[in-house]
């Protein structure tokens, strides 16, 4: 992996692919800047040691040059969060913005106006990409949120750099972190998977089952690996089509001495609002009409435990419908149970939207090892596929 160390900056003009694919509100105001924040490091470092910062980003999926999606709204904050001045180019190629690039001076920072204006950026388009270039000496990949994508800005343009590109800080940490979960990481491994699918996590589990010691499957995806076993699961989310797979799936996983946990007992309601009757009912006994929508007090007992004894731990997806606040007791507990293990030495990383979410509305996420940014490349990865705008900068 090169890394920005391994660079001499001092004079150059550094191309960077930043994720600043950030939340705004109606007036155009940023809502979420961890993204922002977590590009921050990388750009900071370039910055001392004497090197000028070029950014390009996407925003939203606009169709064509739309200025509801123009980067210009988020140039303020960006400048707030570094404490230094960030210069505009209203376009990200073109004979304007290369006049901009050409000028910049040691210590400034520049900000690129939406890739997705064009698109050539998501085709992968080699001139575009060969345009993009030029703007730049070094090229510098920090976005893992596009990393699964082969667009022009992450996979095709580090062909025009040879020996001047570097993984980033951020993305650095991430790769290292999956990693960590992956292949160096400290025994017993324990995943975690909760969500509403099973079909969205086949390929995660077989990937991760010759790697891990434990898994906890929670959340929508219970109820299918229940009713395979003959468990009465009443109105509760299931997907019929996958019932062959979870009793093959709890095989493999017998046979490669992994232990799966499922839920003993849920939270069930007789409607899907946060204000219907609920019971507690041991999980393979849903009365009829009735679905289940958090973990019961028993299951998080047994989660707790298993999470206390593991030293690696990865976290995709709550075991409850949480962004309902009386059925988000599940995925609060699970939340304090991984910080208490991270307390004691486990290293914990959380990725995939819902579960990212969770953390940062519970406010787990100064209490856990990694949060990761970037939610289907978080999921490629975990899946063993090789990220394009990772193998790009390896070549």
């Amino acid at each position: 992996m090169k890394t920005l160390e391994k660079l001499s900056l001092n004079n150059e003009k550094v191309l960077i692919r930043v994720d600043f694919n950030v939340p705004l509100n109606e007036e155009g105001k940023v809502t979420d800047d961890t993204r922002i924040r977590a590009a921050k490091p990388t750009i900071d470092y370039i910055l001392s040691k004497g090197g000028s910062c070029i950014l390009m980003s996407h925003l939203g999926r606009p169709k064509g040059k739309d200025l509801k999606f123009s980067l210009q709204q988020i140039q303020q904050t960006i400048s707030d969060i570094l404490e230094v001045p960030v210069n505009f180019a209203s376009d990200c190629v073109g004979t304007a913005t290369q006049e901009l690039a050409n000028t910049l001076q040691n210590g400034q920072v520049l900000l690129l106006e939406n890739l997705r204006f064009y698109d050539e950026e998501t085709q992968g388009d080699e001139d575009f990409a060969k345009q993009l270039s030029n703007l730049g000496s070094v090229y510098v990949n920090d976005a893992f949120g596009t990393a699964h994508r082969a667009h022009a800005s992450t996979a095709i343009i580090a062909s025009f750099f040879e020996n001047k590109k570097a993984f980033g800080k951020l993305l650095e940490q991430e790769v290292k972190a999956i990693e960590q979960v992956m292949e160096t990481g400290e025994k017993p491994v324990l995943a975690i998977l909760g969500g509403a699918k099973v079909s969205s996590k086949i390929t995660i589990i077989a990937n991760i089952l010759d790697k891990i010691d434990h898994l906890i499957i929670g959340g929508g995806m219970a109820y299918t690996f229940i009713k395979a076993q003959g468990g009465s699961i009443g109105d509760s989310l299931c997907e019929d089509d996958y019932l062959q797979y979870t009793k093959d799936l709890l095989e493999q996983a017998a046979d490669k001495n992994v232990q799966i946990h499922l839920p003993i007992d849920v939270v069930c309601t007789d409607d899907f609002d946060n204000n219907a009757k609920s019971q507690i009912t041991a999980i393979g006994s849903i009365p009829e009409k009735w679905m289940g929508l958090d973990s019961g007090p028993e299951s998080i007992a047994e989660f707790a435990a298993v999470i206390a004894q593991s030293k690696t731990i990865l976290w995709n997806g709550p075991v409850g419908v949480f962004e309902f606040e009386n059925f988000a007791n599940g995925t609060i507990a699970l939340g304090e149970a991984i910080a208490q293990s991270t307390s004691k030495g486990a290293f914990s990383l959380v990725g995939g939207g819902d579960s990212v979410a969770a953390v940062k509305q519970f406010g787990f996420e100064d209490r856990v090892s990694y949060v990761s940014t970037g939610g289907g490349a978080m999921l490629e990865s975990l899946e063993g596929k090789d990220l394009p705008g990772i193998a790009a900068l390896r070549d």
